[in-house]
């Protein structure tokens, strides 16, 4: 049984069913019955025309359970539309379906979860493990956002961005369990690359690529996490570095510059650099620059101060985080660094513990206390 066929295809014929008058959650239930049909018949009878199969098969499930419930009479007149067996149409909802499962009446984190069901083609439990809530809980979720788009029209234009801050959102919740959601987001971006020709879609998956490709040197053999400056580079994918930078290249190269692409251009910069010494940290500025009038984030602009004290040195680069507000998250980890890095040991330790009580994770946690006693020592000798 070919898996990663029954999970491409999924999503194309749960756009389908839709289509053809569906509700979202109906649409959504027969299509996993039939690909539970699928698993046990193909082995003996593989058909020839994958995808017709799952329409055929996933319609008659949907009529049946129509059938079946009698609020839902009115349905029986579907009948008539089943779907000659034979080749399926080349239309391809995968697009559709993203725009509908990022649907702005939803929340972020339903609209996660639901993208990873349909379009992902992840069961209930490995969203549940992969989040760490309970599996009843996560069921919840994903029933609670189907209902909210089930009256959504199908046809309605879609928000690229919000598809892509959804996307981004799965990247940024890295990997737990048995499903790795950066992983997973990768996938899920590639296929919208495949889908539409934007060039922030592509941004994104550059900037993907790009940090993915230092993921094993970010931690430690105990777990600890590993600043950026101290990794081994030598454990960087270079090949995930390549088609980043190439898809980064290809983007910008059609100067319709976006926040996911000016993310990209930063991250390229730290993987281009042999050392950490020899990152080129005066052009990191300029990019986040550009970034700040994209965006006007404050989180940029704390990341920028951090740039600036390396390019400018550590005063310039307190100077510019005096200007932000420091309930910031991680403010108060750099301005512990930039401290440091002016000669400030006291105080950078003081920072230090501070930030490690603020600290989001264990693994922060954990590396901000390390550091405030690193400089103590210090200061003890």
């Amino acid at each position: 049984m070919n898996e990663a066929l029954l999970r491409s295809l999924t999503p194309s014929v749960l756009g389908i069913l839709v289509r053809r008058g569906a509700d979202f959650a109906a649409a959504e239930d027969a299509v996993q019955d039939a690909l539970v049909e699928a698993v046990r018949v193909w082995p003996a009878d593989p058909p020839r025309d994958p995808k017709g199969w799952l329409v055929t098969a996933a319609w008659r499930k949907f009529l049946d359970a129509t059938r079946a419930d009698a609020a839902r009479r009115r349905r029986e007149d579907l009948v008539d539309e089943e779907p000659a067996p034979g080749p399926a149409p080349a239309v391809d909802d995968t697009l559709q379906l993203y725009f509908l499962c990022a649907h702005p009446s939803l929340t972020p984190s339903s609209a996660v979860a639901l993208t990873l069901r349909a379009v992902g083609g992840l069961t209930t439990r490995q969203i549940a493990q992969a989040y760490l809530v309970p599996e009843a809980t996560m069921a919840q979720r994903i029933s609670r956002a189907k209902r909210t788009v089930s009256g959504v029209r199908f046809d309605q234009p879609g928000d690229v961005a919000t598809v892509l801050r959804v996307l981004y959102l799965v990247f940024n919740e890295g990997y737990s369990g048995d499903v790795d959601l950066a992983a997973e987001a990768i996938w899920l971006t590639r296929r919208l690359a495949a889908a539409i020709d934007h060039p922030e879609v592509a941004g994104l998956l550059a900037l993907m690529l790009l940090h993915h490709a230092r993921r094993t040197a970010r931690t430690a053999s105990d777990g600890s996490l590993v600043p950026l400056a101290e990794q081994d580079r030598g454990r960087w994918d270079t090949a995930l570095i390549a088609e980043g930078v190439g898809i980064l290249q290809a983007a910008l190269a059609r100067d319709r510059l976006g926040e996911f692409q000016a993310q990209a251009a930063i991250a390229a910069l730290h993987a281009d650099a042999p050392t950490a010494e020899e990152t080129d940290w005066v052009q990191i500025v300029e990019w986040y620059d550009e970034l700040a009038c994209l965006t006007d984030s404050p989180v940029v602009r704390l990341n920028r101060a951090v740039a600036v004290g390396e390019a400018d040195g550590p005063r310039a680069g307190l100077a510019a985080l005096a200007a932000l507000d420091d309930s910031l998250p991680r403010h108060t980890a750099v301005a512990a660094y930039l401290h440091e890095r002016d000669g400030d040991l006291a105080t950078a330790a003081r920072l230090y513990a501070e930030a490690a009580h603020k600290a989001p994770n264990l693994a922060e946690r954990g590396h901000l206390t390390r550091q405030a006693a690193r400089l103590n020592a210090r200061r003890c000798r």
